[in-house]
């Protein structure tokens, strides 16, 4: 069956493995790996996690579940995991972090703090992790992950001239509007992760790749987080070792 979107495909990658769960027929599925991308903003994290999913599919294992990407879209999981509010999508965002507005929001809506959302994010993460098969970018995901041994940790950077040119191409800004976008986004990524998990988002140690998109381009960029994993897990992937 054909599924457009990455949210439709992602909603069914839920379903299908809740109700696995629930079945308790484990044995059905293995777990596979878990890919946890951190990027700076504009580096194409968004494309090359598409074109992994490609490279990664055509080698899957018939009894393990098909790639699934959860970036945006991870809020939907977290708020259909949790029964709250879909109105709360658009305070759960990395960008909005202070715990003035995390007390703000539970005193006077009487809303779930940003904490409570974190660590509602965290427990939904670890249980995409738990599946496997699955690539979850952004929300500190490699360090939620990081104790896990079917996780594979990516960190891509790039120049700012290449990442406000992407920026420009997604959105439609102009340079001063790109500038500042990334600016504000790269803040913001780096305030989450301080806060909520007291590291440095851009501490080599978190993770197992770190690429460059200026120097790799983004199916080069893909073929080699591809290579990397299926490397590192062989049994998940139907790959020739001769």
């Amino acid at each position: 069956m054909l599924i457009s979107g990455a949210l439709e495909k992602a909603r069914l990658y839920i379903e299908t493995h809740s109700k696995e769960k629930e079945s308790d027929k484990r044995g059905k599925f293995e777990k596979g790996p878990c890919i946890t991308i951190s990027r700076e903003t504009g580096a194409g994290a968004d494309i090359i996690s598409q074109k992994l999913i490609e490279i990664l599919q055509k080698y899957k294992k018939e009894n393990l579940p098909d790639w699934t990407i959860f970036d945006k879209n991870l809020i939907e999981k977290v708020l259909e995991d949790h029964h709250l509010p879909r109105t709360l999508s658009e305070i759960f965002d990395e960008k909005k972090y202070s715990a003035m507005i995390s007390f703000a929001s539970e005193l006077l809506a009487g809303q779930p703090s940003i904490h409570s959302l974190v660590y509602k994010t965290t427990q939904t993460i670890l249980s995409l992790a738990e599946i496997g098969n699955v690539i979850i970018v952004g929300r500190g995901g490699n360090i939620v992950t990081s104790n896990l041994p079917n996780a594979f940790h990516v960190r891509l950077v790039s120049t700012i001239e290449d990442r406000i040119k992407h920026v420009k191409e997604v959105y439609g800004f102009d340079s001063k509007q790109a500038t500042d976008f990334l600016k504000k986004d790269d803040q913001a990524r780096k305030n989450y992760i301080s806060t909520y998990f007291h590291k440095q988002i851009d501490d080599p140690l978190l993770y197992q790749l770190t690429i460059n998109t200026h120097r790799f381009n983004y199916d080069q960029s893909a073929e080699l987080i591809a290579d990397a994993v299926m490397t590192n897990f062989p049994k998940y992937f139907n790959i020739s070792h001769e």
